[in-house]
């Protein structure tokens, strides 16, 4: 296979390859190796440099009469379809696991490059300080002196390209070419070892501007994007409007752009595809009922679908409704989960684990940060709110996220005072926060609308962050690469058995086969690495101090629970107790509720009897009333009848006197008479 430059890490495994004493033949004679490394160890670097070179083995199966010509065949044969890529980042580890020191002897030794190779570019680590800033960076070292220090810390290794791998260490490594304007809020996404930046705010001013990182040269390049023809599946504009607070997500050999906020944002979420082929962009055309348009969400990429909750709209109302986006059917579907969801927010972070369960942390609500976790089953669509372990992260917003394996990696963010410093880590398995390292002062990384993304470089995984507002607009880019200590905490989720199921095996059969016994073990070791993808090969001493870190682990978290568990007991009991106390004071109140309801009683018979009383009275004296009324008047009656009895004796006095007077004697002298 001939050996041509597939990047840094080809280069790095030809380089380790040659120093390991493989020079690519079948059957070439590994005596060098057999010498420098256990058989264990020969072995499986043999079978991936077999897989590396060659592919998987297709090789015939050597006689049984030679059982190490057996062995190497099996172990090449085991590894199945592992990719090349795969197969060099394994070889390499493993050798760094077994020679710390191997590539700085590389250099020492002057061994003969293989073609597009540079054996030259070694660097070594020199702090320095920019815009009151510090940072480790390269600095390059020549080899021609044949003196390069080997460095003393495992997590440190000399790279190529003035960068400096640093394990758990954000640094600032140089980049050439045209760097984007200094922004926040926008959208970031990874393709084939290539980091896309789009769009953002800047000074207030909305950007949309498309920009490439390549992890392989560190070189930044503009991407003169246009605007595709219009069609029924994708009615394009003429200009897509700048936008920031949006997602950028990788899908096929497109980026899709979704939502974000615009100077004249639309009544529902846009979805942006720009074409990585053809270098155009287009708004594509969706189905169902549509979210309403927002900035601040979350994004995430769940199989085929996009999972979008929360954020702001264009009136400053904050959301927490869900919605699903089939990017098959390119449908919308509204989704009424059951459980408590999350308080509606934005500027928070959202991850997947296991394509089930959705993480979301933090976020603000105005002038409320946060620093809660909540978890929805995408099964079951139901919220759940899990109690969180270790170190809790601080309230902030504006974080940015990735994940690798079952850790969720958390830079930046803030709460409007001050950056938050610390870079976080949740195992999403146990659900234990961890703080991977922090910086000082005020620096891009404890920034607020940063982005984060994961991407390869010679093999390994990196975070590699850019942007971000902290009094001022940022456009570095820092990479961290998270130690093999995370790889470890995501693959360790039960305790081995192979080893102990070995050991009793071994005790029941004590006149075992030597060879047989080689090859199980290499058989066992070999699916090790296949089945697990652990980046390298544990030796003895680190499986027993993991098995060591497994039983310590297991032993605090015991005493944790046991500690959790009795605490729980004499809450429990504190709660009956108060219980009792609730009961018999309740007991106390009914009785006092049943005392008081009899003097109610008695009190309503009582006025009930006034009441009567009350009404016999008043219809005794409307009686009275009556009877005085009927007094007066006959009491005028009687004085009228007096009256006029009186008046007709006056008048009847007045008549014989003038009578008299007139000469009428007989009516005098009979009215005499009758007196």
């Amino acid at each position: 296979m001939a050996r041509t430059s597939a990047g840094l890490a080809a280069d790095r495994f030809y380089s380790a390859a040659v120093y390991a004493g493989f020079d690519g033949s079948y059957n070439s004679d590994n005596n060098e190796i057999s010498s420098r490394f256990s058989n264990d160890v020969a072995l499986i670097l043999y079978a991936l440099y077999q897989q590396s070179t060659i592919g998987p083995c297709n090789a015939p199966k050597p006689s049984s009469w030679n059982p190490v010509e057996q062995s190497k065949w099996k172990s090449w044969q085991q590894l199945g379809n592992m990719t090349t890529t795969e197969a060099m980042r394994l070889f390499v580890k493993i050798l760094e696991e077994e020679d710390p020191g191997w590539y700085s002897r590389v250099s020492n030794s002057v061994l003969e490059p293989v073609v597009d190779v540079k054996m030259n570019h070694y660097s070594n680590v020199e702090r320095i300080t920019e815009n009151e800033n510090s940072f480790a960076e390269a600095k390059n070292v020549s080899a021609e002196n044949g003196s390069l220090i080997e460095t003393q810390d495992k997590d440190v290794v000399s790279e190529g390209l003035g960068s400096v791998d640093i394990y758990d260490l954000w640094i600032s490594p140089p980049i050439s070419g045209q760097r984007p304007k200094a922004r926040y809020q926008h959208g970031a996404a990874v393709v084939q070892d290539k980091m896309y930046i789009y769009g953002g705010n800047h000074n207030g001013r909305y950007l949309d501007d498309l920009h490439v990182l390549d992890f392989r040269s560190w070189t930044w390049s503009k991407v003169d994007a246009k605007v595709g023809p219009q069609s029924e599946k994708s009615p394009s504009p003429k200009n897509i409007a700048p936008c920031a607070g949006h997602s950028l997500i990788a899908w096929e050999n497109k980026l899709l752009s979704i939502a974000g906020h615009m100077k004249n944002p639309s009544e529902t979420i846009q979805v942006k595809a720009f074409d990585l082929e053809t270098g155009t962009w287009s708004i594509l055309k969706t189905n169902g009922k549509a979210p309403i348009s927002r900035g601040g969400q979350s994004v995430t990429l769940v199989g085929t679908t996009l999972v979008i909750f929360g954020g702001q709209d264009a009136n400053q109302t904050l959301l927490n409704d869900l919605y699903i986006l089939d990017l098959e059917t390119m449908t919308w579907d509204e989704i009424d989960a059951a459980g408590v969801p999350p308080s509606p927010r934005s500027d928070h972070a959202v991850a997947v684990n296991a394509e089930r369960y959705l993480f979301v942390f933090g976020g603000s609500s105005n002038a409320t940060f946060f620093n809660d976790l909540h978890v929805l089953d995408l099964q079951s669509m139901e919220w759940s709110k899990p109690a969180q372990q270790g170190v809790l992260p601080t309230p902030r917003a504006g974080h940015a996220c990735v994940t690798v394996g079952e850790n969720w990696f958390i830079a930046g963010g803030g709460d409007n005072q001050s950056g938050a410093s610390e870079t976080i880590a949740l195992n999403m398995s146990s659900l234990v926060w961890s703080v991977v390292t922090s910086v000082q002062g005020s620096v891009p990384l404890a920034s607020e609308g940063l982005s984060l993304v994961v991407g390869s470089f010679n093999g390994e995984d990196i975070l590699v962050s850019f942007g971000g507002y902290n009094g001022r607009y940022n456009s570095e880019v820092n990479v961290l690469k998270p130690s093999r200590k995370w790889t470890l905490q995501s693959n360790i989720t039960v305790v081995p058995v192979h080893e102990s199921a070995s050991a009793v095996r071994n005790a029941a059969n004590p006149t075992r086969d030597p060879q047989s016994e080689f090859e199980t073990g290499q058989d066992r070791k070999v699916r090790e690495i296949v089945m697990d993808n652990i980046d390298s090969k544990p030796t003895k001493s680190e499986r027993e101090k993991t098995n060591e870190l497994i039983i310590a682990t297991l032993k605090a978290e015991k005493e944790e629970l046991e500690s959790s568990l009795n605490e729980e007991k004499l809450q429990s009991l504190q709660l009956k107790q108060q219980l009792r106390e609730v009961e018999t004071r309740n007991l106390e109140l009914y009785k006092e509720l049943q005392s008081v309801r009899a003097q109610l009683a008695a009190e309503q018979s009582r006025c009930f009897k006034l009441e009567v009383d009350v009404a016999e009275l008043r219809q005794k004296l409307q009686t009275m009333e009556t009877i005085e009324k009927e007094f007066e008047l006959l009491q005028r009656q009687k004085a009228t009848s007096e009256q006029a009895t009186l008046n007709a004796k006056q008048r009847q006095g007045s008549g014989g006197v003038w009578g008299w007077l007139a000469g009428n004697p007989e009516e005098y002298t009979a009215v005499d008479d009758n007196a």
